[in-house]
């Protein structure tokens, strides 16, 4: 199954269906992400903080799949931001995957109290231009930081991944994506657990109609509300069933009540206070 890309706006593309490893055990990931590349998975989406890098990069190593391709994505951390430590980091990153370069690195979080995201970010523009990210963007970044960005620097962020899911659809922040040529991506897709989105009829109705599992549904809601999504398992069949989204669509109907579930629900940290 070939998987639909998003072209970015420095012109690279993007699979839109990817797997991330947030929460993978470091000593778990190599088998987690092997599984996940069997499954037909060719975008993986770590970070420095995981502290799994090293397993995404062995489990590259092994697959034989050939570089050019692969997606892999990681984010520079909250600790590490400023000029030479990001310059520090990403070397870092890369020696523990075992790559040239990634096709995105991110700053993971703004954080506004150190108020070095700037800073940070430009020294990704010399990142880029090093050939060590092909393409750079941001994650968690509401629009006054990403305007300030654009104040600021010369580039645009190509991404911005931030949590997303059918009861927290950042209308906002995709709107701004939209107008400044930032692909939106979802993390905690299926939210994290963390309620009962499956249990919520607008999901459920879509699932029977089309015999497929919530889950499924959710993906391709994401999918066909062009957002870039790599929900996480563990398990080999789990990772399976969420890339099998692609044989069936969802209704303009569907589409419509799930939207409608949009409540302003969010699970995670929010980035103007978060102080991790």
């Amino acid at each position: 199954m070939t998987v639909p890309t998003i072209q970015l706006n420095d012109g690279h593309h993007i699979p839109q269906l990817g797997f991330g490893v947030f929460r993978v055990d470091p000593a778990e990931t190599e088998r987690i992400v092997t599984d996940a590349l069997e499954a037909g998975y060719r975008h993986i989406d770590t970070a420095a903080i995981y502290g799994n890098e090293q397993g995404v990069g062995a489990a590259i190593a092994k697959s034989g799949i050939p570089r050019d391709e692969l997606f892999i994505t990681t984010k520079l951390w909250n600790a590490d931001q400023g000029t030479q430590s990001a310059f520090d980091a990403i070397d870092l990153s890369l020696e523990k995957l075992g790559l040239d370069r990634v096709d995105l690195y991110l700053i993971h979080w703004p954080r506004p109290d150190l108020d070095k995201y700037l800073e940070s970010w430009l020294a990704l523009e010399q990142i880029q231009a090093d050939g060590k990210a092909t393409s750079i963007g941001v994650s968690n970044f509401h629009v006054p930081h990403l305007e300030r960005l654009a104040a600021g620097s010369s580039t645009v962020p190509a991404v911005n991944q931030v949590e997303l899911h059918p009861t927290f659809q950042q209308r906002e922040l995709r709107a701004y994506g939209a107008e400044h040529g930032i692909a939106i991506e979802a993390w905690g897709p299926l939210g994290q657990g963390k309620y009962d989105l499956f249990g919520l009829s607008a999901i459920r109705d879509a699932a029977s109609a089309h015999g497929v599992t919530p889950a499924q549904v959710v993906i391709r809601w994401h999918l066909q509300s062009g957002i870039v999504v790599f929900p996480k398992s563990n398990s080999a069949e789990r990772m399976r069933e969420n890339f099998d989204v692609f044989g069936f669509e969802l209704t303009a109907e569907q589409m419509a009540a799930i939207d409608a579930l949009d409540a302003g629900n969010r699970v995670g940290s929010d980035p103007d206070t978060a102080t991790f």
